[in-house]
């Protein structure tokens, strides 16, 4: 999704062979056991957020992502994206009751989507008042929120504080409506994936989840 020109402003045989045959079963089931452990998640790790545009930068940790819901491609896409160099991500998306913990880089470029989400460009910064837009793959870190529900919490954790806010309204639009991404006069979040979830091809709708400003985490 490219929104920001719409809007304004290991030999393992060879040891194999030299391993006892009672415990060769063990280990094949153990091995076993780790790979489907293996196939939905991965190790969590610590990141830098930084701000652009004021160089502030904080250390926070980051959950490693649930594949169980995940296209077989974009986890293929997601691991080859880690061995490339990004900028700083500005934020972390947090949905604890969805399982939903993202890393938010500035644009949303496929490139930028294979390893998170994107801030929309043109749409406001994480540390002003606005409507904050952030879109996510609908087959990867966004397809939780095909069970989102009003009244939800969403934490949007930036360098410089930890905002809440709750879902207010769920919408779905034909693709080419950006009146969702208009400016605001409130702080809010705008989420935006493809629609429908798990349609083949290119999704003829968007699905829109808005998030109001309630407040600083405590």
């Amino acid at each position: 999704m490219r929104y920001e020109k719409r809007v304004p402003a290991s030999n393992d045989m060879l040891l194999l062979c030299k391993i006892p045959v009672k415990r060769l079963g063990w280990l094949l089931t153990a091995a076993l056991l780790c790979s489907c452990l293996e196939a939905n998640t991965e190790a969590a790790a610590q990141t830098w957020l930084q701000n652009p545009w004021t160089g502030e930068t904080r250390l926070v940790p980051v959950a490693a992502p649930d594949f169980s819901l995940w296209d077989e491609s974009q986890v293929v896409d997601y691991r080859a994206a880690l061995g490339e160099k990004y900028a700083p991500p500005l934020a972390v998306l947090t949905i604890d009751e969805l399982g939903i913990e993202v890393p938010v880089f500035n644009g949303t470029d496929e490139r930028v989507l294979d390893r998170g989400a994107g801030r929309i460009k043109g749409m406001a910064r994480p540390d002003e008042a606005g409507n904050l837009g952030i879109a996510a793959h609908r087959d990867s870190f966004f397809r939780g929120l095909k069970d989102i529900r009003t009244g939800v919490e969403v934490l949007l954790q930036s360098p410089g504080a930890v905002e809440k806010y709750r879902v207010t309204d769920i919408r779905i639009v034909a693709k080419d409506d950006i009146s969702v991404l208009a400016p605001t006069d409130d702080k809010r979040l705008t989420l935006v994936t493809c629609y429908p979830f798990y349609f083949e091809g290119s999704a003829p709708q968007r699905y829109i989840v808005t998030a109001q400003a309630v407040g600083p985490a405590q």
